[in-house]
């Protein structure tokens, strides 16, 4: 039974056509901090932006309206659909929860004030977010935030981090469970879109232990040791070659990638050589969300009416606030044009 699928697909094409596309974000990079808010508003975030208008002013409007927006944008997609594509839909974006949870982590760790926090990564003013902020105003400590979320899907798994654990053990274990828990979901789940899904999943968990070993490789991180960072369910990187890992770690991984089906290792070299040339893992980063956006793109074309088209027009509306943020927060940081284009897909 296809229901309504038909009808929220269209909408989400729509809405993803009126996405800002590269030209015009290049445009907004060369914009004060002023200029962008106007900018911003006028890309369809105008309700946001006068929300908050009253309370906060520059970087932290337009970081509070963004957000505000994604969220309840968020929620109308998933409220829209039936509740044939609706389980895959909410499989993709439950990550949403699992980034607010590392959101309150970090801001207890670097220890940001509650008002800090309500201004800009959880506003305050989207009732969705009170939860999140009273973990944050109630807790001094990661393990006592992470007790105030025991009964999250993720309580459990949080609960095993040791009393001294550090923010990347919190962070971690969320990602661990997350994608363990999807890809169980989507292993039940009938259907080619289900399929496609899980493809990109795996390559997600792929390009987190690619970066992690890179960064390892980077700090000199043990082998040992970082092969307890890496999450099962990749397939360039699989569960059965972390030993090779164990023993040989950067090399052993790019022999595996010079040998993978369906991989432009010659693509990825290059966006490897320049992340070492400017001593960042950015250029990378920027090349296997790319990738991620492509597998996206392709599966929501063979699959036109089902969860597909939904999920990538939420990828790409997520991929627009970031890089709006980006560009908002470098004109306050006083980053060069050319240094925030390289950042942009």
């Amino acid at each position: 039974m296809l229901g309504n699928t038909p009808y929220v697909v269209s909408r989400a094409k729509a809405r993803r056509q009126k996405l800002a596309d590269r030209a015009r974000l290049r445009q907004l990079i060369n914009q004060s901090v002023d200029q962008l808010t106007v900018a911003v508003g006028d890309l369809g975030y105008r309700t946001e932006i006068d929300l908050y208008a009253g309370k906060l002013a520059g970087g932290d409007l337009v970081e509070a309206a963004l957000t505000h927006n994604l969220e309840s944008e968020l929620t109308q997609m998933v409220n829209m659909t039936n509740k044939s594509i609706r389980p895959l839909i909410e499989i993709y974006t439950s990550r949403f929860e699992y980034q607010n949870a590392k959101a309150v982590f970090r801001a207890i760790h670097n220890e940001v004030s509650v008002e800090e926090v309500g201004n800009s990564i959880l506003p305050e003013i989207n009732d969705v977010n009170t939860p999140w902020l009273k973990v944050v105003e109630s807790c001094d400590d990661m393990k006592s935030a992470a007790n105030l979320m025991r009964r999250k899907a993720f309580g459990p798994a949080l609960a095993k981090v040791p009393e001294d654990g550090r923010l990347s053990d919190y962070e971690d274990a969320l990602d661990r469970h997350y994608y363990a828990a999807s890809l169980k979901a989507l292993g039940q789940a009938k259907g080619a879109p289900a399929r496609f899904l899980k493809q990109l999943f795996a390559a997600e968990i792929d390009h987190t232990n690619i970066s992690n070993i890179l960064e390892a490789s980077a700090v000199g991180i043990d082998n040992e040791r970082l092969v307890s960072l890496l999450i099962p369910g990749g397939r360039l990187v699989p569960k059965r070659a972390f030993s090779s890992i164990a023993t040989g770690g950067r090399s052993a991984m790019l022999d595996l990638l010079r040998s993978a089906n369906k991989f432009d290792y010659a693509s990825f070299e290059s966006a490897l050589e320049e992340a070492e040339t400017t001593r960042s893992l950015d250029s990378v980063v920027t090349w296997m969300n790319a990738r991620e956006h492509a597998m996206m793109q392709r599966m929501s074309y063979l699959h036109p009416v089902s969860a597909l088209p939904i999920i990538y027009y939420i990828a790409m509306k997520v991929q627009e606030v970031s890089d709006l943020r980006l560009i908002v927060r470098g004109r306050l940081a006083g980053l060069s044009a050319a240094v925030l284009e390289a950042h942009l897909l």
